[in-house]
């Protein structure tokens, strides 16, 4: 910079202005006129300073006088009284440049800057040391000190100082700092008291200069030539840091502006920089003061710095000192070395705009070697950074200490733009600013001096071969820093044996170089030049085994998590090494010999982020070879093994379970069960494709060789059989034998989580949740099970979890505690569907059925196998909580309902029937409009609601009872048509048989003698008998008659005679008649009764399956309502309620919202748009969403959609929504915006659309905010209530929530399309916290932080995004945003950035920030995640309710409403009427 010009320093050495003619004279004489005129001078300062001043009228007399002051100023410190006359005196006289004192001589007075000049050199005499040792020291540093503040009140104040003077001020300044700085240190000196402040008074003072009367490039060359002679002193380093930090902070404003984070520095020094200084010339000072120190990296080499001619001169006069780099003050360079790159650091992250970590200052143990001026965060004070960097200088004396706070700088985060939303992220390493400078500029400046940093001490040799290791260098140390040894190097470096190891400040330049490559932009270029340079430090640093740096190694993965997501060209070079690192790390449970450089939690973290970001390279590079970057070209003939990207599989999945069992953080062991997730993943999804691929392989070639066999073989005349020995199967597990399979790592993982589980994350709820995430992933992978027992074995640890978190007392009990069961539930619930078969294994059934038991009862029937089982009737019902009760019971229902035969005929978008009572009538014989009338309801176990149709179904021939139910529980509506049958259907013969005439047998003509037998009242006997006088005593009828009573008597013989003849004569006609009639006679014959065709069927069916008891139709001692109640369905509101219930869904259902964000895009409008057309979007993209989901239409799909207005669609509903509109093709998502499509996807529990918002979307900010039109509206059809059978609730307020949108449909609305559907209110429809899941993919990472969050939240509708809020209906509740980012990265992996809201338990598996998944487990984990994440969110809601709970309540609200109070013979009477 100045090669050109000139050094001063020779004349600043050689200065002989500071003599005076005393000294040609004997040193008592001198002494002796000394004392006296001094004397006499400052008495009159202090009496009559004006009169003694006034008295030294010439010029003469002056010169005179200054010579005596000029020699007092030399004189022992045992003269220190004369000593301080003559400051006093100089001190006075140096006013004249500022506001004279009326001490100060006339001559002075008129001729300022000549006086001034000469004072300036006489005072150097001053700050010479003295022969008597430190006696003194402390006097006159006590008069140092003055003079110096003399200085710099002259500096700041003076209006008249010239070019020469200022000259001179500053080579006075620069002499003193030589005389004392440049020979090497000695304990208690004078130099040691007055170094910081000598070199503080310079720098400060130097700045004035350059805004008054910019130095000279002699000036500045003397400057720095002067300054690596004091570079043996920590206070030298410690003010270059100061004085740089102060001048970054005004550079970064005027480079980039008021938006770049400010960098704060502490109040006082503030003021160091000239307010008036301009622009130019601040950064021309900035430049030069950066580089007044030389190159830096000096201080690790004792050689450079001793080379001076003070140290040689020392060694030359010293009997202890032979070698100038062996005196004892160069001890220190190492601390000093330290310094200076963490200053640097500080600079580098102050232009990337970076400010520190925020628990690294907060955490106990505190490491020894911080990142010290990355400063703290905004809220705190100046005062406050002070203090917190106080416990990061260890090795430093309390004054150097005190003085190295001040330089200690914080960064403030810069505030975020108003289109953007503040996002916070759960990784630990804060964001370089968007506005910071490109990797090569940064290294332009500051490259040089890191490289050789990160390189100290090290000499590249030759590798040797080693056994089992890929990284492998000669010896890192010379012998003139590190004496040799027969020992491990490894152990020596890392001991406190040798404390002046510069490994330190090595170790701070190396994150600093991470910290920079790390900050590059999505695209950018970096030099190859610097790229090799950083890899070949990076390899140096991260040795293992005998050359092994630990503080370096720590240092290296703390800063490069993001190494292997940025994109730099051949970073995979390192990758062996990188494994390497994390082998000594993660492992390691202690971390003892890495304690004393940093924090152990941080470096594992760091460690785990840097693993999860090259998980998924063995698989995506597979056989790609990996080259040493240290190796080099010997003339061995055995080359070594080479090293691949596979080859590395089996470390890695090693690490992550090695890591997993000593991992004591709950983020940190969050992390690795994500990672787990991942492997296993990403392996299955691989072999699956393998296996495939092979099959169709091995089926084309099986295909052409019996082509060819065939045309043989016609030849021959012969055909052989196929041969089938080498199955796809067989080719695929061959594939596998020498790395760990899929199958392999699924059966690690259960084992290893479901024992830390139970042994160690039982009380951790996170952690907790996190692993019953990862076995719910691990449920779901498509894996060939080779052994059943492995699933079995993960069931019995799920239901032992279970028991034990029951079992505990109930003290212990808590919300977290009742949550983690819950989940374990549900993991428990996926298991089982996934798994089916193993329902059918009686041990395992009966241990599933026994923790259902206790999570529904509190207990179990049966503690052991010998014990006597408690019935349900015996026990006392004592769950542990109503949630882990409601769950249990959700629980069985699936085991009972879905467990093999999920997903049911209507797909997964549906766990129940699409028929409704509108639906079933469309079948039924003699349907009417109103056919729901027709339905009998009843509510069994007050859970329960029962429709029975009593008509049969259209297509049914049999005359039997037959009833339609359909039946709606807390989980759902079922359908059933049942019979009353005598025979299987199967037995059609015989059942016509019996209902058909068998006939009668053919009559017989011999029908036998016929007898005339006179047929008598009384036998023959009783006519023999003689009557006797009481015989007679009874009158005869003539005897008693008179005339009356004879003439009736008459008239009645009449009238029976008259009906004897007429029964003869019919008689007769009828024997005629019978005799005329053929065989058999219709009349007479005996014929089977007709068939029943009209029934009772529901008394039937009631009353067969025993709900017509007349217990069952009282209430229970238990419960106030009886087991049947008869609903009254003829109310105007029944059948709303039933549509009110059949609305709210049996899942819990997410809505994910998807993006595509180009390359500097800021805006909504232009994010929306990208998806219009496939152009816009990359292939992946599309690929992604593929994978999401599968598509369906929103007008026919069943299950959720994205909106309310759309979702859950019945069979009656089809022609709800015309879709007869063609798609087009072509698009770039926009298909899939809700209006016609959306990607869905359900399981058992839960249910996703995947929405991807464009710019023609139907729906906008409108579908969330209430319009006065709907309010309006709302309010007019309010009548309808007390006018027919349509809504009864009041609308006012529902109808406030629901969408406007053209694709809307709210209650008794019609919609476009002419048909009227009744939807229920939003409010009614809220079951959970409104969770936004945003997906966004980022062409360039860097536009996460300009991402415009706020402003896409509006297209994120669903319906039901303000239905919780109890506010007026303008209030906006807040948002709570989970955002995951996907990066395509140039290796064809994709880097995910995760941000949400802070959370207790936001944080959900398998994605994890920082992570780099491959393309084909994606979409799998990033559907996972968000319903992990939704899932999460919804167990940490105090008010959520489960859906089958709030049916459930719905459920009993209508039998409360509408229940039939009837007695028994009413219920009894109204089962024998007709509807």
């Amino acid at each position: 910079m100045y090669s050109e010009w000139a050094s001063l320093q020779s004349c600043v050495l050689s200065d002989a202005g500071s003599a005076s003619v005393l000294h040609t004279f004997p040193e008592g004489v001198g002494r002796e006129v000394a004392c006296s005129v001094v004397r006499h001078l400052a008495h009159g300062l202090t009496h009559a300073g004006a009169e003694d001043g006034q008295k030294l009228d010439s010029e003469q007399q002056v010169n005179w006088t200054m010579e005596v002051l000029c020699y007092g100023l030399t004189l022992p410190l045992s003269d220190h009284e004369t000593l301080r006359d003559c400051v006093n005196v100089y001190s006075d006289w140096l006013t004249v440049l500022t506001t004279p004192k009326t001490s100060v001589p006339k001559p002075i007075q008129e001729e300022p800057n000549k006086y001034a000049q000469r004072m300036f050199k006489h005072l150097h005499n001053l700050f010479m040391p003295r022969s008597e040792g430190n006696t003194y020291v402390d006097k006159q540093a006590l008069m140092c000190h003055r003079i110096l503040r003399t200085t710099q009140n002259i500096a700041k104040e003076s209006s008249v100082m010239t070019q020469q003077t200022w000259e001179g001020l500053l080579l006075f300044l620069l002499g003193i700092n030589d005389t004392l700085l440049a020979p090497p240190t000695a304990q208690g000196s004078i130099a040691d008291q007055l170094c910081d402040r000598l070199v503080s008074v310079l720098f400060e003072i130097w700045l004035v200069g350059c805004a008054r009367c910019f130095p000279s490039p002699p000036l500045w060359k003397t400057l720095r030539e002067m300054c690596t002679t004091w570079r043996h002193h920590a206070a030298m380093v410690d003010q270059w840091n100061r004085f740089n930090i102060v001048l970054t902070s005004k550079v970064l404003k005027i480079m980039y502006g008021p938006d770049f984070p400010e960098l704060k520095i502490a109040e006082e020094d503030i003021s160091l920089v000239p307010i008036d200084m301009a622009n130019e010339c601040m950064v021309q000072t900035w430049f030069r003061f950066l580089h007044v120190l030389g190159n830096p990296v000096d201080l690790s080499s004792p050689n450079v710095i001793s080379q001076t001619p003070r140290f040689i001169h020392m060694a030359m006069i010293s009997d202890v000192v032979i070698d100038p780099s062996h005196h004892p003050c160069l001890k220190r360079l190492p601390a000093i070395f330290l310094r200076a790159m963490k200053g640097i650091s500080g600079l580098v992250d102050a232009f990337l705009g970076m400010s520190p970590p925020r628990e690294t200052e907060e955490l106990d143990s505190a490491p020894t070697t911080p990142q010290v001026f990355r400063g703290s965060s905004a809220s705190t004070t100046p005062p406050g950074s002070r203090k917190n960097v106080r416990s990061f200088i260890p090795s430093i004396s309390g004054k150097d200490k005190a003085e190295f706070r001040k330089s200690a700088p914080a960064i403030l985060p810069r505030q975020p733009s108003a289109s953007s939303v503040s996002l916070s992220s759960g990784d630990q390493h804060t964001v370089p600013s968007p506005c910071r400078p490109k990797v090569n500029s940064v290294l332009h400046l500051f490259g040089a001096w890191l490289f050789d940093a990160g390189l100290a001490g090290c000499e590249l040799e030759p590798t040797q071969k080693r056994q089992g290791s890929f990284s492998s260098m000669g010896s890192r140390r010379s012998s003139a820093v590190f004496p040799g040894t027969s020992q491990d190097v490894a152990a020596t470096v890392d001991s406190p044996e040798y404390p002046e190891s510069y490994e330190s400040g090595r170790a701070e330049a190396c994150g600093t170089l991470c910290r920079i490559f790390c900050s590059k932009r999505s695209g950018e270029e970096i030099l190859p030049a610097y790229l090799s340079r950083f890899y070949l430090v990076l390899a140096q640093g991260l040795q293992v085994g005998r050359y092994c740096s630990r503080e370096v190694m720590a240092k290296i993965v703390v800063n490069c998590t993001d190494l292997l997501r940025s994109d730099l060209k051949g970073v995979d070079v390192l990758l062996p090494r990188i494994v390497d690192a994390l082998e000594i790390i993660l492992p390691d449970r202690e971390l003892i010999k890495f304690r004393p450089y940093v924090n152990q939690i941080e470096l594992r973290r760091s460690a785990i982020q840097l693993l999860l970001s090259i998980l998924s390279l063995p698989l995506h590079f597979r056989d790609l070879q990996i080259q040493d970057i240290l190796k080099t070209q010997t003339h061995d003939t055995d080359e070594p093994e080479q090293n691949t990207f596979l080859s590395l599989k089996l470390r890695m999945v090693n690490l992550l379970i090695g890591s997993l069992q000593c991992e004591q953080d709950s983020d940190n062991t969050q992390m690795i069960l994500g990672g787990m997730l991942l492997c296993v993943q990403d392996a299955a999804l691989l072999e699956e494709a393998e296996l495939q691929a092979e099959q169709a392989e091995l089926q084309e070639n099986e295909e052409s060789d019996n082509t060819e066999k065939t045309a043989d073989q016609e030849q021959k005349g012969t055909v052989d059989a196929p041969d089938h020995e080498t199955p796809a199967s067989k080719l695929a597990q061959a594939l596998y034998s020498e790395y760990d399979s899929a199958y392999g790592l699924f059966v690690r993982c259960i084992h290893l989580v479901c024992q830390r589980l139970m042994s160690a994350w039982k009380t951790d709820l996170n952690v907790s949740l996190a692993a019953l995430e990862l076995l719910s992933g691990l449920a779901k992978v498509k894996i060939h099970i080779q052994d059943v027992l492995e699933c079995k074995r993960a069931v019995k640890w799920i239901c032992d979890y279970i028991g034990y978190q029951c079992s505990r007392p109930p003290p212990n009990h808590s919300r977290d505690l009742h949550s983690m069961i819950v989940a374990a539930f549900h993991c428990l619930t996926v298991w089982l569907v996934e798994h089916a078969y193993l329902m059918e294994d009686k041990e395992c059934l009966q241990h599933v059925l026994e923790t259902v038991e206790l999570g529904i009862s509190g207990s179990k029937s049966k503690v052991k196998a010998s014990d006597q089982p408690k019935y349900k009737g015996d026990k006392e019902l004592k769950p542990a909580s109503m949630r882990v009760k409601d769950t249990a019971e959700a629980t069985l229902y699936v085991v009972m309902s879905q467990v093999g035969s999920f997903p049911s005929t209507s797909g997964p978008a549906s766990l129940c029937t699409l028929l409704n009572e509108e639906a079933i009538m469309k079948y039924a014989r003699g349907s009417s409009s109103e056919g729901s009338l027709l339905f009998r309801y009843f509510v069994i176990d007050r859970n329960i609601i029962m429709g029975i149709l009593e008509q049969p179904l259209g297509n049914e021939q049999d005359p039997m009872p037959t009833v339609t139910v359909l039946i709606r529980t807390p989980y759902g509506r079922h359908a059933w048509t049942m019979q009353h049958r005598q025979l299987s259907r199967q037995d059609r013969l015989g059942s016509r048989s019996a209902l058909n005439d068998p006939g009668r047998p053919i009559p017989m003509a011999d029908v036998g003698i016929h007898h005339d037998v006179t047929h008598r009242n009384f036998p023959e006997e009783v006519d023999r008998v003689p009557p006797t006088k009481a015989d007679l005593s009874i009158p005869t009828l003539q005897q008693i008659t008179g005339e009356k009573l004879r003439q009736e008597l008459d008239k009645l013989r009449a009238l029976m005679e008259a009906q004897v003849r007429y029964e003869t004569d019919i008689n007769g006609l009828t024997e005629q008649r019978i005799a005329g009639t053929t065989f058999p006679n219709s009349d007479t014959e005996c014929k089977p009764p007709r068939i029943v065709q009209e029934f009772h069927p529901s008394r039937l069916f009631l009353s067969q399956l025993g709900f017509l008891s007349l217990d069952g139709l009282r209430s229970a001692p238990n419960s106030p309502l009886p087991a049947l109640i008869a609903l009254d369905s003829k109310t105007m509101t029944f059948h709303l309620d039933i549509e009110l219930l059949d609305s709210i869904p049996v899942r819990s259902h997410d809505t994910v919202f998807t993006f595509y964000v180009k390359h500097g895009q800021k805006t909504t409008a232009d994010i929306l748009n990208n998806v219009e057309a496939a152009e816009n979007v990359q292939p992946q993209f599309l690929e992604f969403l593929r994978s999401l989901g599968w598509p369906v239409e929103v007008g026919r799909h069943p299950g959720w959609t994205g909106h309310v207005s759309t979702s859950w669609k019945l069979a009656v509903d089809d022609d709800v929504f015309d879709d007869s509109t063609p798609v087009a093709d072509g698009t770039g998502g926009s298909l899939f915006n809700g209006d016609k499509q959306v990607l869905y996807y359900g399981d058992i529990s839960s249910e996703v659309a995947f929405v991807v918002p464009s710019g023609n979307r139907l729906g906008n900010c409108r579908d969330q905010l209430p319009d006065k039109q709907a309010v309006d509206r709302s309010s007019t059809q309010s009548d309808i209530m007390t006018t027919g059978p349509g809504p009864s609730r009041n609308l006012t307020l529902e109808l406030a929530g629901v969408d406007p949108s053209p694709g809307a449909v709210g209650p008794d609305t019609t919609s476009a399309h002419g048909r009227k559907r009744q939807l229920p209110s939003r409010a009614n429809m809220h079951v959970g916290p409104d969770t936004k899941v945003l997906v966004i993919w980022v062409e360039s990472y860097d536009d996460i932080e300009n991402f415009p969050l706020e402003d896409l939240l509006c297209e994120c509708t669903t319906g039901m995004d303000y239905a919780s809020s109890t506010s007026s209906l303008g209030s906006r509740p807040g948002m709570e945003a989970f955002v995951i980012f996907i990066h395509p990265l140039k290796t064809g992996l994709f880097r995910v950035n995760m941000h949400g809201p802070a959370g207790r338990v936001s944080k959900a598996i398998p994605l994890v920030d920082g992570m780099v998944v491959s393309r084909r487990a994606l979409g799998a984990l990033v559907r996972q995640t968000a319903i992990n994440i939704c899932h999460r969110r919804r167990l940490d809601t105090d008010t959520y309710q489960p859906p089958h709970i709030r049916r459930k309540i719905k459920i009993q609200e209508i039998v409360t409403k509408y229940r039939n109070q009837m007695s028994e013979p009413e219920f009894y009477t109204g089962l024998f009427h007709d509807v």
